[in-house]
């Protein structure tokens, strides 16, 4: 490994991704729902329209109104996620997916422990569930995930 990727700076750059994405999730949730009336809809871009919704379940609606096994899903797959990018801090941008999945993560815990549920924004066409910035780091996060690992297989 070479001087720039000392485990220190990988740890930091995880971590640092995680802060940015946390503080851009929460600024914008709380935009959303100081500026948005629950049930209304406000054209962004052509196709996209922001609303203010109440989400019980992890992204996009998945195991909704299941609090415990939430945070049990959730707490898991963190777990694995740490486990896994402390044993491979040498795998080039490994610290980008990890700290876009635990912001994505925390962001939407945040919510859960404030409110009980998470604020959903962004609607896209064609019924598409709402989603918000956490929703869609972890998304993100997953696919460059799986592209770091692969990566790291040609190596």
């Amino acid at each position: 490994m070479s001087d720039e990727r000392t485990p220190a700076r990988v740890w930091l750059a995880a971590g640092g991704v995680a802060l940015l994405v946390i503080a851009l999730d929460q600024l914008t949730k709380a935009l959303v729902r100081d500026g948005i009336t629950p049930g209304d809809e406000h054209r962004f871009l052509p196709g996209v329209e922001l609303v203010n919704t109440r989400n019980r379940g992890v992204a996009f609606g998945f195991l909704p109104g299941s609090h415990v096994g939430v945070t049990i899903l959730i707490a898991a797959a963190l777990l694995v996620l740490l486990v896994y990018f402390a044993r491979h801090l040498d795998r080039p941008l490994i610290w980008l997916p990890t700290g876009l999945l635990i912001g994505g993560a925390v962001g939407n815990v945040v919510d859960r422990i404030r409110a009980g549920s998470v604020t959903d924004f962004v609607k896209l066409p064609l019924g598409w569930p709402p989603f918000n910035i956490a929703d869609a780091s972890i998304t993100i996060g997953i696919v460059v995930l799986v592209i770091v690992i692969d990566r790291g297989r040609e190596r």
